[in-house]
């Protein structure tokens, strides 16, 4: 290729920069979601050495040849990081593709020039939502706006707040976000994640998704030394699992999408319902069980405020026919009006330490599955619920008493199974 030129079409792309072999397989829908505007947003997550920064970068260089009017802007909290971290990057994925003497990189500001058009990849730090009013390139429009280190950032509405100003007049833009997972689940971005907004996808990735020899057996060594001696810290800097501030009570967690196949190979299903009262949500959930595999897996939920009887039953009847739900025994009339509206009702029988009990055999199953595309509020209650803190903040044995509408609607549809482990230890 000369310096004049442009990539023209897929095949010269394909076939000149050999772009799907520079990347592990695993990115490959996540390119093309990119390089043809599929989606608004794209989440990167993932531990160490899972290769989403070099992705991220090769998409960057990927946009200016791409299209003579496509500019890049990148971007980090502290600008102070991007000169070390980010730039080298890029230059290895311009020589990566063999375009490097194409462009020129210029250290302050940090940015890459591309000598035949002047379209930029432009370097900027994040830490100021304002200093990114009247952004824009000289020439042309931000095709890709790469937030690298994302979860570094202090909110989402600092991050639209760049986005506002960058993008505006780019309808085919789309937003590149790389991170490692916070170990603390209810951090904005694993909760964004949980459910990514309309024309967002989120993808997970590790250090296993790359070629063994990429990495080195060095890299692999101190992986499998950390997942020996310390699996907490593994989890969550090898493989970007969310493993909690340290008081999560459910470490049992599975996280990830479920096909139809899989949920309707779930045979044995429970359905549960816990009241609202005052300002507190009705929740109606649906549970597979496999009690050999000691496995519970979330199907399905309901979660609103302000249903009368009749709004509600209708949704029992929808989700689990004519199956027993189990409910909150604490309302022995609306379980009545639920029967005279043709609802298999049944109250769970309550006691002393029953609440702290059930949560307990939950937290001891093997796994609890949970789709968040499927059951969000699920997935949000379950990830968040930690232990109470003491007056200095240190975790103490007791659970709390919020948030949990699903979790206590999950207690209600298991009672019949937690009552047998129960009666087996006594």
């Amino acid at each position: 290729m000369t310096n004049d030129q442009t990539v023209g079409s897929d095949a010269a792309e394909e076939e000149t920069m050999n772009i799907y072999n520079l990347f592990a397989p695993v990115y490959k829908d996540v390119y093309e979601d990119i390089k043809f505007a599929r989606v608004k947003e794209s989440f990167i997550k993932g531990g160490r050495g899972s290769g989403k920064s070099t992705f991220a970068a090769l998409c960057a260089v990927m946009a200016v040849l791409r299209d003579r009017r496509a500019n890049v802007l990148v971007l980090r909290r502290y600008m102070s990081t991007l000169r070390d971290s980010v730039l080298p990057q890029l230059v290895r994925a311009a020589q990566m593709l063999e375009v490097a003497p194409s462009f020129e990189v210029r250290l302050s500001p940090p940015e890459l020039r591309y000598r035949p058009t002047g379209q930029k990849i432009l370097l900027r730090g994040a830490d100021d939502p304002m200093k990114s009013k009247g952004l824009a390139p000289e020439n042309g429009y931000f095709s890709l706006v790469w937030f690298e280190e994302a979860a570094e950032e202090r909110s989402l509405s600092d991050i639209r707040s760049i986005i506002q100003s960058a993008l505006r007049g780019s309808d085919k833009a789309v937003c590149l976000y790389t991170f490692n997972p916070p170990a603390d689940p209810s951090h904005w971005i694993n909760r964004l994640c949980l459910t990514p907004p309309p024309g967002a996808k989120a993808k997970h990735t590790c250090y296993r998704d790359l070629p063994r020899e990429w990495l080195g057996e060095r890299f692999w060594f101190e992986a499998e030394r950390l997942r020996r001696t310390d699996p907490q810290a593994y989890l969550n800097e090898y493989e970007g699992v969310p493993t909690g501030r340290g008081g999560r009570v459910f470490n049992n967690l599975e996280l990830r999408p479920l096909s139809d196949g899989e949920t309707d190979a779930c045979d044995k299903r429970f359905l549960g319902l816990d009241f609202g009262f005052a300002l507190d949500p009705d929740a109606l959930t649906l549970w597979g069980w496999d009690k050999k595999r000691q496995t519970l897996t979330a199907l399905d939920e309901k979660v609103c405020r302000g249903q009368d009887s009749a709004l509600l039953a209708a949704e029992i009847h929808k989700m689990g026919g004519r199956s027993v739900v189990y409910c909150d025994s604490a309302d022995p009339r609306l379980i009545k009006e639920l029967k005279s509206l043709g609802v298999n009702a049944a109250a769970v029988k309550k006691g002393p330490g029953s609440r702290e009990s059930s949560i307990r055999w939950l937290s001891t199953l093997n796994k609890i599955v949970i789709d968040p595309g499927r059951t969000p509020v699920i997935a949000k209650e379950f990830s968040e619920f930690c232990y109470e803190t003491d007056k200095n903040g240190e975790f103490i044995p007791a659970y709390p008493d919020k948030n949990d509408h699903t979790i206590d609607s999950c207690r209600y549809a298991m009672e019949r199974e937690i009552s047998v482990r129960r009666a087996l230890t006594l």
